[in-house]
């Protein structure tokens, strides 16, 4: 020491301070090591949560967000017949040793050294606090760090603030610690009612937890309360006639739910959901989930999933809220959240899918509300082609694989037609489409209006069943859109509340078109899983190659959400929206009006009803063969006794051409193909390839005469010829005795060679369901 004092001396000034500066650090730098750690300094934050359904029946104890099930309770709310049981079995000198027990580390050596090898151990209660605290290498390193931090902890605490600290840690088996954590998940009690029984037994899994597993291992579990009950006689916490006693007596476990007793997709979501401070509070949280309907929309599940194995389908998720108050009634996320090996985790709920078709009553409603259809407006159900650069043509076609000509905006809607809604949105445009999406919730649709195309409206893009639940909630409100609540605490658990401007009146013509069983007789026929014996709107929908089922629907009182496919993106076999997840939303919906039928839907306010031919949508004439009710703006009744005319534009020309109905027959000529006005690309290499198809309708007895560019073609063949692709700019002109029709079209070289696109950016289909 004396020759460090002479080389400071030595040392010039700045050196001193340098070297001094260092030297303070280093001490700094050790300090924490050598502080004793109080109670403060390990206090547990990151507790499991107790969770209750909405009358305070218990739904279970969840884990923490670090996957540690830990429920922290105070010594004084242990029953003492584990606190007797624990110390018995791990430090029966608990309180009258230091951090160390001497005498134990003299008679384990003695022991070791006897037998050669160890045959007892010698941690205190101290000891393993300090080892759970910050577990080290069993080496002799490591052991030294261990009694360093005991008598840290020993230092700090005293001895109940050490067995509380201890008591709370202990792992009890998986990811479960604690002895409260334990109690809850075993028993379905708190620590604080353990009889000797239970509490012997639970003291006896902390020795070797996987070792003594109760699941597993009983009979290993039964020798070692065998052992603590012996250890308890020793201690004189209890007589030795007590012991064989409750050695025999029958204690059952819970099952391996980890003390879930129902809705365990819902708790997690609500654990991800409330902050650090929140997660700290001890009293069972309050949701809004009725237990009993949550039990039986989960045994719903599982049975509707069964029916359907042999098609291939494995998974559903179902939600149900309540309209008046937006408030969770049961949530299910998977058919069973506990098999790992079916991917039960997943939550079906959350998960982002594409929607199929349930997006439709949504652009339909913006239509209506810009003016851009009526309630009476007649929509074109025929084939279209959407020209994509570099790419084929896209036809849409719907589930039946066939066109219905021209329909109303009640019968598109009702029957979900894809050539519709696809018209539909091009009025209304995909960006203010998407916008109006983001404000009814639909978050997750966060892409570019070009990426999702017209594509949005069949389903291009993903969103999840509580996004699309909440969507239906606003109009189940009649545009009033509320948040959805899960707590009845005062956590901000919920959506933010978001507005719609926009008149009542269509929201309920929309409601009422979704209520109508006739108008989807087309599509769903009379007597469907979607005719309910009580007032119900409802949308079914169909992703792409099958992957996805939905049923959405609602009364004036709950609104119901299901969703059946396979997480793992496998297609299912021969199932829609109507046959997968409807059958699910029938048997909830029933069961929620078993006892009362809701109140019917009001009519749409200021609109008039009047009787319409069901085909053309005009006021009734003496060839209509069936009239049916619509609603009109009452502006439009004029219109309605005024024009009773029903020729078809040109778009229906092709549809035309296959009718066989009288009701369509056309006299006049028409160039179905190629369009007036069309662009053709002609690529390079493929100048023989590329042939256009010259095709037309009307008199096909009479013969035809085709002209192109003033020229007429030498063929033989009358309604429809083939001609290879020439760059330029062509009128093509077809004649029949006094009838004649003309186009024009363009042809021109492409500068690189094509390839395939979708519809849209988004992958989609050319035959999304309904």
């Amino acid at each position: 020491m004396k020759l460090i004092l002479r080389s400071l001396l030595k040392l010039k000034h700045t050196s001193k301070v340098i070297l001094a500066v260092l030297l303070i650090c280093l001490v700094v730098r050790l300090l924490p090591y050598f502080a004793p750690i109080r109670a403060a300094d390990i206090a547990q934050n990151h507790l499991a949560m107790q969770f209750s359904d909405r009358n305070g029946l218990p739904l279970g104890t969840l884990l923490t967000r670090d996957q540690e099930h830990t429920s922290v309770v105070p010594l004084n709310q242990v029953s003492p017949h584990f606190i007797h049981a624990i110390l018995a079995a791990e430090d029966g000198s608990f309180y009258h040793h230091g951090a160390l027990d001497m005498k134990a580390i003299i008679r384990a050596s003695k022991e070791a050294i006897h037998a050669k090898r160890i045959v007892s151990g010698a941690s205190t209660i101290t000891m393993q606090l300090a080892r759970m605290l910050d577990p080290v290498p069993r080496s002799f390193s490591g052991k030294l760090s261990e009694i360093w931090l005991s008598w840290r902890l020993a230092a700090g605490m005293n001895k109940d603030e050490i067995l509380s600290a201890y008591i709370n840690r202990l792992p009890m088996g998986g990811n479960i610690y604690g002895v409260e954590a334990a109690a809850q998940i075993y028993f379905s009690i708190p620590a604080s009612e353990l009889n000797l029984a239970q509490a012997s037994l639970l003291a006896a899994i902390p020795n070797n937890p996987t070792y003594f597993n109760p699941y597993e291992h009983w009979e290993r579990l039964k020798q070692r309360q065998k052992y603590v009950l012996n250890r308890m006689v020793q201690e004189k916490y209890i007589n030795g006639a007590i012991a064989p006693r409750t050695h025999t007596e029958k204690v059952v476990f819970q099952s391996r739910q980890r003390g879930i007793i129902a809705a365990p997709h819902f708790l997690f979501w609500l654990a991800n959901q409330f902050d650090k401070t929140q997660t700290e509070q001890n009293s069972p949280i309050r949701t809004t989930v009725n237990r009993p309907l949550q039990q039986f929309v989960e045994a719903q599940v599982q049975q509707v999933i069964s029916s359907l194995a042999a098609n291939n389908v494995h998974d559903a998720a179902a939600l149900v809220i309540d309209n008046q108050t937006g408030e969770v009634l049961a949530y299910v996320g998977s058919p069973d959240y506990f098999n790992e090996a079916k991917l039960g985790r997943n939550d079906g709920v959350q998960a982002l899918r594409q929607p199929g078709s349930t997006l439709k009553p949504f652009v339909y409603e913006l239509a209506l509300e810009k003016g851009l259809i009526r309630p009476n407006t007649i929509l074109a159900d025929v084939p279209a082609r959407y020209a994509i650069p570099g790419a084929k043509l896209y036809s849409p076609t719907d589930y039946t694989e066939r066109f219905l000509g021209p329909v109303r905006v009640r019968i598109a809607l009702a029957n979900s037609l894809n050539v519709p809604a696809i018209k539909v949105l091009e009025k209304v445009g995909v960006e203010t489409f998407l916008k109006r999406l983001h404000q009814l919730g639909f978050e997750h649709l966060n892409q570019t209006p070009e990426h999702y195309g017209l594509g949005l409206t069949l389903g291009s893009g993903e969103v999840s069943l509580w996004e699309l639940a909440r969507a239906y909630l606003t109009i189940a409100r009649q545009g009033d859109a509320t948040p959805i609540i899960s707590t009845f605490s005062n956590s901000p658990i919920q959506n933010p509340k978001y507005t719609i401007q926009n008149s009542t009146t269509i929201w309920q013509l929309i409601t009422n078109i979704l209520s109508d069983s006739y108008a989807r007789a087309t599509a769903f026929g009379v007597d469907s899983v979607l005719n309910l014996p009580f007032p119900v709107a409802v949308k079914t929908g169909t992703s792409s190659n099958f992957r996805d089922t939905w049923t959405v629907g609602f009364t004036t009182d709950y609104t119901v959400a299901t969703w059946v496919g396979n997480f793992n993106g496998e297609p299912m076999r021969q199932v829609s929206g109507v046959t997968g997840a409807a059958p699910l939303w029938n048997r909830i919906m029933l069961h929620l009006h078993e006892h009362q039928e809701p109140a019917g839907f009001p009519s749409p306010e200021g609109l008039v009803q009047l009787p319409v031919c069901a085909i053309s949508g005009l006021r009734p004439t003496a060839d209509c063969t069936s009239v049916v009710q619509e609603y009109f703006y009452p502006e439009d009744k004029s219109n309605y006794e005024r024009d009773n005319q029903f020729n078809l534009p040109p778009e229906y020309d092709e549809w035309l051409a296959k009718q066989q109905q009288s009701n369509f027959t056309s006299t006049s000529l028409r160039i179905l193909s190629p369009h007036h006005g069309d662009l053709f690309l002609l690529y390079p290499g493929e100048e023989t390839k590329q042939k256009l198809e010259f095709k037309l309708t009307g008199n096909k007895s009479a013969p035809v005469e085709w002209w192109l560019n003033g020229k007429k073609l030498d063929t033989n063949s009358a309604n429809s010829l083939f001609w290879n692709l020439r760059p330029g700019k062509w009128t093509l002109e077809a004649k029949s005795g006094e009838m004649s029709d003309k186009v024009s079209f363009q042809v021109e070289l492409a500068n690189i060679k094509p390839t395939r696109r979708g519809f849209s950016i988004s992958t989609t289909t050319s035959k999304q369901k309904i």
